[in-house]
């Protein structure tokens, strides 16, 4: 959620940030000004109501003792009556007025909320507008295969070396889903591991959080409202709480503080989490996209920091940084992409593509997607820390990174490896996971 005081100060440029990210919110940008206006004229109305409502119930006392006064001294007490009476019919008067008051603040401070939700968060200033094509390749690692022979497809050669199980995977959950199978099952887990010893040594926490999230969420993560057609829910006739599974385990680490206060020495966080993750992934698929290049579960080992402001940009990099060497440690030639403005996702200030060569394809595939969200994500989870040189509570930023996928890893790892017989070479940090095993060849 942005700050309502950076919209109030210069809602031009925060319309020309959401621009260049290729979302025109010129309309709810004015609404939320014209909203926040008129909460605040009522606020005051309701306060100026509520003091003048008190001011006639002190008033009423000090009127009830002179009556209870003039009683004992056998003095006429109708005055007295009358303006009591006067002053409870006002104050009755006032009651429904700020009752009403109430309604009508509560259905503006709703409108606002859901405004507020809706607008995507702001890119960082040196980022290019535009979509995928203003994306800036940054570099380019480990050299770039080549064949001496005709290379074959991920999907023939998982299927021929019986790794991956299509039909069947298809058979027990639908299209866009596959099994792995005996090899195939333990090369998958070999990438986790790496993955996780890799992230441990690191001194990144290790958590196992659940599968199923509450709708509170996905909306401090950014997914909801606007994202929540795309995951997949799930009814509960016992329970009216809306729950769905999650489509990364960002949706569940984003929100581990949420409407907490840490305190400074506890930052920064750094944690990691493997989940399956779970995606409708509606729509048409490119015909160079069977396989596991897209599906509705995949393995995914995630690294998330929560942080001070100002340690913001050094967790960016160290993530990246991460990422790449998790990828180089496999021996692929990959590249890292600075998105531009508009490819970054709603939630993110700046973003970070590393991109792995899968031959078939002819071109790059994303496998981590290192974000920062600034205190977007904060500010929707109520997520603070407490600065020790002022004692006052401030928005932490926060930061994820995928360390990694395994569903485009797996097919660039088949396909990279392949030698002319159809066996893999399996990479030398794998193999401790495997026996030892250095090639998996055909039974």
């Amino acid at each position: 959620m942005l700050d309502i005081r950076r919209i109030k100060e210069n809602p031009d440029a925060v319309k020309a940030g959401l621009k260049a990210k290729e979302v025109d919110c010129d309309a709810v940008v004015d609404q939320i000004l014209v909203l926040d206006e008129k909460i605040r004229a009522l606020k005051t109305t309701t306060e100026t109501k509520t003091a003048e409502k008190n001011k006639l119930a002190k008033e009423n006392g000090k009127l009830f003792g002179q009556k209870k006064g003039a009683e004992k001294k056998g003095e006429d007490t109708s005055a007295l009556e009358a303006q009591i009476a006067a002053n409870s019919a006002k104050s009755v008067e006032l009651d429904k007025a700020i009752e009403e008051d109430a309604a009508s603040l509560k259905t503006l401070s709703d409108e606002f909320k859901v405004a507020m939700l809706s607008l995507p968060n702001l890119p960082d200033p040196d980022l290019v507008p535009g979509g995928k094509e203003a994306n800036e390749p940054l570099r380019y690692i480990g050299e770039k295969p080549s064949f001496d022979f005709e290379p074959k497809h991920h999907v023939d050669l998982c299927t021929d070396l019986g790794l991956i199980d299509y039909e069947r995977g298809v058979k027990l959950a639908g299209a866009g889903n596959w099994m792995y199978t005996g090899m195939g099952a333990r090369l998958e887990w070999a990438l986790l591991n790496y993955f996780i010893d890799t992230h441990t040594a690191d001194g990144y926490d290790f958590i196992l959080p659940p599968h199923m999230l509450e709708y509170m969420c996905g909306e401090t993560a950014g997914q909801f409202p606007k994202f929540a057609d795309e995951v997949y829910k799930i009814a509960n006739p016992t329970d009216d709480r809306i729950h769905y599974m999650l489509p990364t385990a960002e949706a569940a680490l984003a929100s581990l503080y949420r409407d907490e206060i840490l305190s400074e020495s506890d930052l920064p966080k750094k944690l990691f989490a493997y989940t399956p993750c779970f995606r409708r992934e509606a729509g048409s698929h490119r015909a160079d996209e069977r396989g596991m290049v897209r599906g509705h579960q995949f393995n995914k080992v995630e690294m998330f920091q929560f942080c001070k402001p100002e340690d913001s940009d050094a967790a960016f990099d160290e993530l990246v940084t991460k990422a790449e060497k998790l990828v180089e440690g496999l021996g692929f030639h990959f590249r890292t992409v600075k998105l531009a403005a508009g490819d970054c996702s709603a939630s993110m200030a700046r973003t970070y593509d590393i991109e792995i060569l899968i031959p078939s394809m002819d071109g790059y595939k994303e496998v981590s997607s290192v974000s920062n969200a600034r205190d977007y994500q904060a500010r929707r989870g109520n997520i603070r820390f407490r600065r020790e040189s002022t004692g006052k509570p401030e928005f932490v930023h926060t930061l994820n990174g995928s360390g990694l996928a395994t569903s485009r890893i797996f097919p660039a790892l088949v396909e990279q490896n392949q030698r002319a017989d159809g066996s893999i070479v399996v990479p030398e940090v794998l193999r401790k996971y495997l026996g030892g095993l250095e090639v998996i060849e055909k039974k």
